[in-house]
C-alpha cells in the first residue's frame, strides 16, 4: 500500500484559555469506568479505489488545522483550582488517527463488535481530547470513520462541527448567516449598564435557586432506578437504522416532531427489553435526561452550551399510540417551562458554579445520577446535505452518549438524508447482550408504524 507524506501546518499558538465550570464538570466526572466522551461511527461508500494511508493523512493534516484540535488541559495543582487549554507542544496529529481492519468477521455486527473495544478505551487526558480510528473490511467495499471527542471540548453540536471540518469542504447551514447581519449594540449609559447588570445577576441567582429546588425535589430515592448497575470499563453497542418515511407517517397519523417519535419508539423498546430480563415494566416509568442545546440562544463558543430536559418515558404503558400521546404531553410541558427551568436544567446550574467546586464534588455528586434520571437520549444535529470524506459519500451516521455513572444504557439519535441512525451504549456488566434492546427498537418502530 503507497505511504503518502503529509506536510501538517501549524497556526500560531494560541493563548491560554480557561475551562469553562461546565466544561470542568464533565472533565471531573471521567475516570477508567465512565470515560466521558463522545462518539460517532459513520460509514463510507467509495466511488473507486481508496488508500487508508492516503485518508489517514488527510485527516491528520484537516485536524492540524483546528486550533480546537491542537489543545490539552492542564488542571492547577490546588484542589479549588481550575483548569485551562493550552497548546500541546508536542502535538502530533498523527498520533490521534489509526488504521485498522475489522477482525472479527463472524459477529453478529462486525463493526459494532469492533466499536464496543474502541468506544471503551478512555482518552489520554495528557493530549487533545480526541481519537480518530479508520476501519476498513467492511462489506461492499466500504469503510467506516469512527471518531471520539471528550464532552469537555464540546458538546453534540461543537462536536459536529468538529468533525464536519474532517470531511471534504462544505458550506454548513450555520456558515451561511452573514455576521453583518447581526443587530448592532445600542450604547449604553454606564448607570444603564450596572442596572441592567445587577438585574442579570438577580434574575441568574433566582434562576439558579429554582433549578436546585427543582433537582432536589426531583429526585427519586425510593424505588431505586431498575436499569442502575455498577460502573464497569466495558461497553456494548447497537447499531439501529430506522427509515425516515417510517417516522413521517406516524407523525401524519398521530402528530408530534419526529424526536418525540423517536422517544415514543425507545419507551416501548425498553419496555420491552425490561420484561425480557424479567423486571417489572409497570412499577414506575424511565426517565429520560434530554440535553437541550442554547447555542442558538448564546453566542457560539467553544465548548458545551447545554441544558436538558426531564422525560418520563411511559415504559408501563403498552398500547404504542397512547405512549406516543403521554411523550407528547410531556415534552410540550417541557418546551413551554423553557431550557432553563426544572431538574433537567442541570448542566445550567453546573456551568454557573466555581470550576474549582467541580474538582472537589462533582465525582461524588455524579453517582447520584440514578436518582435524578435512569438513561440519557440525545439528539445529534447532522445537516441532511450530502457529505463526503476523500471523495467517498457518507452513508450513516451513528452517534454515541457517554454512560453517566451507575448507568446501564444511553442513546444517541442522528438523522441523516431519510435514515434516523439511533447508537446503543450499554454498561457490558449490566447488559450482556445489547442485540435484544436493538432488535426491540426496531419491533417498537414497527409496532407504532402499524397502528399509523
Amino acid at each position: 500500500m503507497l505511504t503518502r507524506t503529509y506536510t501538517i501546518v501549524r497556526e500560531t499558538r494560541m493563548a491560554p484559555e480557561r475551562l469553562s465550570a461546565l466544561d470542568t464538570a464533565f472533565l471531573c466526572l471521567e475516570d477508567d469506568a465512565t470515560p466521558m466522551h463522545m462518539g460517532a461511527v459513520a460509514t463510507f461508500r467509495p466511488r473507486h479505489d481508496w488508500d487508508a494511508d492516503h485518508v489517514a493523512g488527510l485527516l491528520a493534516e484537516r485536524a492540524a488545522r483546528i486550533p480546537r484540535l491542537r489543545r490539552r488541559v492542564r488542571t492547577g495543582l490546588l484542589p479549588l483550582s481550575g483548569a485551562r487549554w493550552e497548546d500541546d507542544p508536542a502535538f502530533d496529529p498523527h498520533r490521534h488517527v489509526a488504521v485498522s481492519r475489522l477482525y472479527d468477521r463472524y459477529a453478529s455486527d462486525p463493526l459494532a463488535t469492533f466499536a464496543q473495544h474502541w468506544i471503551a478505551e478512555p482518552l489520554d487526558l495528557d493530549r487533545p481530547l480526541w481519537s480518530v480510528q479508520l476501519v476498513t473490511g467492511l462489506p461492499d467495499g466500504d469503510f467506516a470513520l469512527l471518531v471520539k471527542f471528550h464532552h469537555a471540548l464540546a458538546d453534540g453540536m461543537g462536536a459536529v462541527e468538529l468533525a464536519m471540518a474532517l470531511l471534504d469542504d462544505i458550506t454548513l447551514p450555520w456558515q451561511r448567516q452573514p455576521v453583518d447581519d447581526e443587530p448592532e449594540e445600542k450604547p449604553r449609559s454606564p448607570l444603564g449598564a450596572v442596572t441592567e447588570s445587577a438585574t442579570a445577576l438577580l434574575g441568574q441567582a433566582a434562576e439558579s435557586a429554582s433549578i436546585a429546588g427543582s433537582i432536589v425535589t426531583s429526585a427519586r430515592p425510593y424505588p431505586f432506578s431498575p436499569t442502575a448497575t455498577v460502573n464497569s470499563p466495558s461497553r456494548r453497542i447497537g447499531l439501529v437504522r430506522l427509515h425516515g418515511g417510517d417516522i413521517r407517517s406516524v407523525r401524519t397519523a398521530h402528530g408530534g416532531t419526529t424526536h418525540d417519535v423517536v422517544l415514543a419508539v425507545l419507551a416501548g423498546a425498553l419496555r420491552e427489553w425490561m420484561i425480557n430480563r424479567g423486571q417489572r415494566a409497570d412499577a414506575r416509568s424511565l426517565r429520560a435526561l434530554v440535553p437541550v442545546s442554547r447555542r442558538s440562544r448564546e453566542h457560539r463558543n467553544a465548548g458545551n452550551s447545554l441544558s436538558g430536559y426531564l422525560c418520563d418515558l411511559p415504559v408501563e404503558v403498552d398500547d404504542p399510540v397512547e405512549r406516543l400521546r403521554l411523550v407528547r404531553e410531556a415534552m410540550a410541558h417541557n418546551k413551554e417551562a423553557g431550557p432553563t427551568r426544572g431538574a433537567g436544567a442541570l448542566p445550567v446550574l453546573a456551568g454557573r458554579l466555581p470550576a474549582g467546586l467541580h474538582r472537589l464534588a462533582t465525582k461524588t455528586a455524579g453517582k447520584a445520577a440514578p436518582l435524578l434520571f435512569d438513561t440519557v437520549v440525545t439528539t445529534v444535529p447532522v445537516p441532511s446535505i450530502p457529505l463526503s470524506l476523500a471523495g467517498a459519500r457518507l452513508r450513516e451516521v451513528y452517534p454515541f452518549v457517554p454512560l453517566p455513572p451507575h448507568q446501564s444504557v444511553g442513546i444517541a439519535v442522528a438523522t441523516y438524508r431519510d435514515g434516523v441512525h439511533v447508537g446503543l451504549q450499554a454498561n457490558g456488566h449490566a447488559v450482556s447482550d445489547v442485540g435484544s434492546l436493538a432488535d426491540a427498537v426496531t419491533k417498537s418502530m414497527a409496532r407504532l408504524q402499524l397502528e399509523s
